[in-house]
């Protein structure tokens, strides 16, 4: 296992990285899942999967929930709960995948090891793990770190799922380094995806918006602005 990798020559959108998964007739765990961007597209596309989504942010949840309950068709539907990662009250070996989309990280460091254990509980016999993970580098973590470094946290969650292998709670299974295009269309774009969210926006005052306009004026060309995010993606397997 490596943390970081300075050569990536994948550059790939992850759903396209997931869909070469077995994902037909399994029951899924999406863990921190944010607006349940991945999921919401594998349950349109997937054959007979069921797919519960957790999300301890208050606001996001239901905002979820609101979106859900306007969808007619029932096979689409997901099931979304407040659960943190680690106290999942699920029943044991229930799910056949977990996924954590960029959200492992977000687990508090004193709990990781204890979210690690939960998901090992609720995955099936020979389950997998699916803990995808943006890496501290590059010029789009560069900008955003200006208001939000997740340094340390990046870094407690790689020792954490590192541990866990070392240790033989799972399995390593695969581990793949690629890269997603990242666009904004402008700065008010930047501030509406990254900056705007729940989760900082109170945090950040007016010179570090100014900051941030300075960094994002100086990789925009005519306001738009691209980006190669790097990421780490550690497949885990129960053993």
């Amino acid at each position: 296992m490596q943390e970081y990798k300075k050569e990536i020559d994948l550059i790939i959108n992850e759903i396209y990285l997931i869909q070469t998964m077995n994902l037909d007739n399994k029951t899924i765990l999406d863990l921190g899942c944010g607006e349940a961007k991945i999921s919401k597209e594998l349950k349109k596309n997937v054959l007979n999967i069921d797919i519960f989504a957790c999300e301890v942010d208050s606001i996001q949840l239901a905002k979820n929930i609101k979106n859900n309950e306007l969808i007619s068709n029932e096979d689409e539907k997901i099931h979304y709960k407040n659960y943190p990662a680690e106290e999942l009250k699920f029943e044991d070996e229930k799910f056949d995948i977990v996924f954590l989309f960029k959200s492992f990280h977000h687990i508090p460091s004193n709990n990781m090891k204890k979210a690690l254990s939960e998901i090992k509980r609720v995955l099936k016999r020979n389950g997998l793990v699916y803990i995808s993970e943006p890496l501290f580098q590059g010029k789009q973590n560069e900008l955003v770190s200006i208001f939000h470094n997740e340094q340390k946290v990046r870094e407690e969650a790689y020792k954490n799922i590192k541990e866990a292998v070392e240790t033989e709670e799972f399995k390593l299974f695969k581990e793949i380094f690629f890269k997603t295009e990242v666009q904004y269309s402008s700065y008010e774009d930047f501030k509406s995806k990254q900056m705007n969210l729940s989760y900082n926006e109170n945090s950040i005052n007016t010179n570090i918006y100014k900051e941030v306009e300075k960094k994002y004026n100086e990789y925009s060309h005519n306001g738009k602005a691209e980006f190669l995010k790097p990421f780490r993606v550690n497949i885990l397997q129960k053993i």
